[in-house]
């Protein structure tokens, strides 16, 4: 079955319309035909400015399109950096970037926080395996202050594995469960498996098995094709069984199109059987 009839589907702005400046984005999937989108921590600083903070909301809400997922801060993204959840010396700047990122979600009804977990560090103390070790503890309590602040304002966290990232410890879907095992109970529902069918399948899971397994523990699914991550049609991934599989056992919820487009987004819109072939002149550039 072609991309427009898996269900409710969302725009990666972060991946997406790149062709355009990130404020003229949303605007860009709305003229596109998308209702929704997601996107990566859109500022520099776990803390910006509340003038850079009200324009994203802004073109979020006036382009008319549902914010549906955003990720935390993540760190120096060009130099490698994936997230700060467990490293040391930065817990204070991973809670003062909650507080924004969950004031973002209130005001723009946003439900998904995708908190990437950090790569492993050579200064979190003791030898590799201690370091490790600490590193994970260290995870661990900042999830459960994040999913319980997430609880009280009705929404979920969400863990991911990422591939090509040697130093990135979650690689499969068992390994975001052994860290979301660790929480303490009242942090079950509001902490959730992010499915990237990508990265999963680059590192080696056996996507169908994977989701009859944990499908009752996904909080948001991804998709792009293997090899290449460019959009659905131009890889080997069986995306229409696996998103077929994921509605048969329940899923109901977005999927996000996270897919570096091949040819330029209007060609892999166009490619879909979306988004009418033109990244839309409409969404003018600032």
């Amino acid at each position: 079955m072609p991309p427009a009839q898996w269900g409710p589907l969302d725009a990666n702005i972060s991946m997406l319309f790149t062709e355009l400046p990130m404020l003229s984005r949303p605007a860009a999937a709305a003229a596109a035909g998308f209702t929704a989108v997601e996107a990566w921590w859109p500022f520099g600083a776990a803390v910006p400015g509340d003038a850079e903070v009200t324009a994203f909301e802004r073109a979020v809400r006036d382009a008319g399109v549902q914010l549906v997922a955003l990720n935390g801060f993540a760190g120096d993204m060009p130099a490698g950096e994936r997230g700060i959840l467990s490293w040391p010396g930065r817990q204070q700047e991973f809670l003062d970037n909650l507080d924004v990122l969950l004031g973002i979600g209130a005001r723009l009804d946003c439900r998904r926080f995708n908190l990437l977990y950090g790569n492993r560090v050579d200064d979190a103390g003791g030898d590799a395996a201690g370091g490790s070790a600490a590193q994970d503890e260290l995870a661990v309590e900042n999830l459960t202050v994040a999913a319980r602040a997430a609880r009280r304002a009705g929404a979920v966290v969400v863990l991911e594995p990422l591939s090509a990232l040697p130093r990135y410890p979650l690689r499969t879907s068992s390994d975001v469960l052994g860290v979301l095992n660790r929480l303490p109970a009242d942090c079950a529902d509001a902490a959730r498996l992010l499915a990237d069918l990508y990265h999963l399948r680059v590192n080696g899971e056996d996507i169908p098995a994977m989701l009859d397994r944990v499908h009752a523990r996904i909080g948001h699914v991804q998709v792009a094709d293997v090899p290449g991550r460019h959009e659905p049609g131009t890889g080997t991934a069986d995306l229409d069984g696996w998103v077929a599989a994921l509605r048969r056992l329940g899923y109901l919820g977005w999927i996000g199109l996270e897919y570096a487009p091949l040819d330029g987004t209007a060609a892999g819109l166009g490619r879909l059987g979306l988004g009418g072939g033109t990244v839309p002149s409409s969404a003018q550039q600032s």
